[in-house]
């Protein structure tokens, strides 16, 4: 592992197929544009990840930026928090917000599954755990309860313990009617999470979880804009249902600065904007010991690895953006996902990848 070095790097743009389209209220994703990375190194072993773009609009400025990063790491030794802090330093009066600390952190990403590969293990064991269950949630988009009645009761015949939907599409009549009838759908058993990606003001979020509260939600999620810290905090003092974001916090002092704002109950980093493993390994510290719920946000892979050495983990996120170019996808067994290996336990279906490939 200490022998690694880095020869090359490759981005490739791909729009992967998805089970069921992901609506929000502020559009809808048909398809899902990821940039694969894979890091090969000069001892022959190839560390992969992937990223996801939100846009297809993206994808060309998510790969040359990878290819205009590459000759900085050429040479370098796989060793993830150094690279880590070099390009944090090569890049520090820019900022790393935005499409570079995507690509950053999926870097780090490929940086660890390459350790694991080359250890022969999965890379939760280098964190100094085990693969375990973990809990999942289906994840949703934006549902009309007659026409997506079936799925959400396959999504409770496979075993999910919790359904997360998307609101905010319309008034709050048209919210209380989704989440009514979701819970008759779903039962009482079931956890019920809402997300209104960031579309309400304090105020009006106020307004709209006061009267949700009765359908026993498990939290609601970013119900105001992500930057908005006071708004976040000043709805979180008077809510009555637990308060849920940070999947649009950049590296971990913005996780720092949330806790610090008071702007949520519980977190929810997300692996490709806090810096990685190496960030999230950062952020776990900070929610321990405030002692604070972490679920995860996307990557269902590699957080599977991450979410089971977090002594607060919470719920582990399924929203499944690989299974279209992965030979083997993330597994649901008994409503929950274990982290597979040897490192990240991810392998390109290139099959797959070529019919998938844009750019």
């Amino acid at each position: 592992m200490n022998e690694l070095s880095i020869a090359d790097i490759r981005a490739r743009a791909v729009v992967a197929p998805l089970q069921r389209p992901i609506r929000t209220a502020s559009g809808s994703i048909e398809a899902a544009p990821l940039v694969l990375l894979d890091v090969m190194t000069e001892q022959g072993l190839t560390g992969c990840a992937y990223l996801f773009a939100y846009t297809p609009a993206v994808l060309p400025a998510l790969t040359a930026l990878v290819d205009q990063i590459t000759p900085m790491l050429r040479g370098q030794r796989v060793v993830p928090l150094d690279r880590q802090q070099q390009l944090l330093r090569q890049f520090r009066l820019l900022g790393v917000q935005g499409l570079l600390g995507m690509v950053l952190s999926t870097l780090d990403m490929a940086f660890w599954d390459l350790l694991g590969k080359a250890a022969g293990v999965p890379v939760v064991r280098l964190l100094g755990g085990e693969p375990q269950p973990l809990r999942a949630y289906d994840s949703w988009g934006l549902v009309d309860p007659g026409r997506d009645a079936a799925g959400l009761e396959r999504s409770v015949g496979a075993g999910f313990a919790g359904i997360k939907i998307k609101l905010g599409g319309g008034e709050l009549a048209d919210d209380l009617a989704t989440v009514r009838e979701v819970r008759r759908i779903i039962g009482d058993r079931v956890a019920l999470m809402v997300d209104y990606n960031q579309s309400l003001t304090p105020t009006e979020a106020l307004r709209r979880v006061r009267a949700l509260q009765a359908f026993d939600l498990a939290w609601v999620e970013e119900p105001v804009a992500a930057e908005d810290l006071q708004g976040h905090a000043q709805v979180r003092v008077q809510s009555p249902v637990p308060i849920q974001t940070g999947e649009n916090w950049w590296f971990p002092r913005s996780a720092q600065q949330a806790l610090d704002a008071g702007a949520c109950d519980l977190m929810m980093p997300d692996l490709m904007k806090i810096g990685g493993i190496t960030g999230w390994l950062s952020v776990m510290g900070l929610a321990h010991a405030a002692s604070m719920p972490v679920s995860s946000h996307l990557f269902i892979e590699a957080s599977a690895h991450v979410l089971a050495v977090t002594p607060t983990r919470d719920w582990l996120e399924f929203m499944d953006f690989g299974a279209a170019i992965l030979q083997t996808p993330a597994r649901l067994e008994q409503g929950c996902v274990t982290a597979q290996g040897p490192g990240l336990g991810m392998a390109w279906d290139e099959d797959a990848v070529a019919r998938c490939r844009v750019g």
